[in-house]
């Protein structure tokens, strides 16, 4: 069972390790974007190159958040998640991010529809309120997941104690 268990930190590694290389492609589109929308003429196509770059990052931030929680949790930490606290933990770094980068890019479609057709933004505006529903989604869950949390105290202080593993 334990050879099993080091192949499992072992994929998850490697898929960490994709997750953050995709991330690193991610930011030099981005940056090459970036590059060519400032060495044109300054103005709104120019604007709207960097606000796409701006997404791209936003992908590229989810990417390496994704990479980061699978090695903290998955290969350094080598928990199990099916506790309370590290559901909640797990999820709660996954959705920041998540959110975050949606809501970017509800922004970067915003601009994009604003600009080009009008008529795009009422799927904007669906995916700005699925933002909206996401995050309050969030918030029911952590908020009845504490309450659990309070039934299963010991797993809470482990999931406290194997904080030491990722801390610098």
């Amino acid at each position: 069972m334990k050879q099993l268990m080091l192949v499992c930190s072992g994929l998850h590694a490697l898929i960490a390790l994709l997750f953050g290389g995709g991330a690193l492609l991610l930011v030099a589109i981005a940056a090459r974007m970036g590059w060519y929308a400032a060495g044109g003429e300054l103005g709104l196509a120019a604007a709207q190159e960097v606000i796409e770059a701006i997404g791209i990052l936003a992908a590229a931030v989810v990417a390496l958040q994704i990479a980061e929680t699978i090695i903290e949790e998955e290969v350094v930490r080598d928990a199990d998640i099916s506790a309370p606290t590290r559901v909640r933990r797990f999820l709660s770094r996954f959705f920041v991010v998540v959110v975050v980068a949606l809501a970017i890019e509800g922004l970067v479609a915003t601009f994009r529809a604003v600009h080009e057709d009008a008529e795009d933004l009422v799927y904007v505006a669906a995916l700005v309120a699925s933002v909206g529903v996401l995050l309050a989604s969030w918030g029911i869950f952590v908020h009845l997941n504490r309450s659990a949390e309070e039934l299963e105290p010991a797993a809470m202080e482990q999931a406290q104690a194997e904080d030491h593993k990722v801390q610098p």
